[in-house]
């Protein structure tokens, strides 16, 4: 009789086990779908990503504007630096550290990382209606210590909503709009390291 009544008491305690661990395996799945879905959805976003990598691994950046190019480094300690103006045969290298231009040049980066793609249209054969055939500003990206660049991009016109701006990855044909703000960026980094680079110039001479 006391046996009987010694497995009638276990018998729920077994259940109110498996209960809880049943429990916490829908819990546990439950957790799992809701990171799996977190990581889908997160890769279905960087798809719209404009710059293929994150900011750093970047080691240059090149921004050809009214027929300059003016380039963008990363030295060895991570700190970015205005390498100079090229215009024709002019290869100027200034080196010259200025901590401010260094954080102004890496907030543009990054700020150009993070682009976003708005709108995607098929080029097929009318480049000229998007600007990107003979582009106003050609943006290059590079990896450290890289010859070649890893991105090229060919920035057009602005879109009749005069908000965004047509830009082509070079060798894609696509045309997507971005965000006008994030080339306006990129000019204004421009006219800052030119505007550093004449201040610090000597005088009467070039560096």
């Amino acid at each position: 009789m006391e046996a009987a009544l010694s497995r009638a008491r276990v018998r729920p305690a077994v259940v109110a086990v498996w209960a809880v661990l049943a429990g916490l395996v829908v819990v546990i799945v439950a957790l799992e779908l809701r990171d799996a879905g977190r990581a889908q959805s997160g890769a279905a976003a960087d798809l719209r990503l404009l710059v293929p990598v994150p900011v750093d691994e970047l080691g240059a950046i090149e921004i050809a504007e009214a027929e300059r190019l003016h380039r963008f480094e990363r030295d060895a300690a991570g700190a970015w630096f205005y390498h100079g103006v090229h215009a024709g045969g002019e290869a100027t290298h200034a080196h010259t550290p200025d901590p401010a231009l260094a954080q102004h040049i890496g907030r543009a980066v990054a700020a150009f990382a993070r682009t976003r793609t708005e709108r995607e249209f098929a080029l097929e054969r009318d480049a000229a209606a998007y600007g990107v055939a003979t582009p106003e500003i050609v943006v290059l990206l590079y990896r450290p210590r890289q010859a070649q660049p890893l991105a090229q991009f060919a920035v057009g016109s602005v879109a009749p909503d005069t908000v965004s701006r047509y830009v082509m990855v070079v060798g894609r044909p696509i045309v997507f709009t971005i965000p006008g703000y994030q080339i306006d960026n990129l000019l204004a980094l421009v006219q800052a390291a030119g505007a550093a680079s004449a201040s610090t110039a000597p005088p009467g001479g070039s560096r």
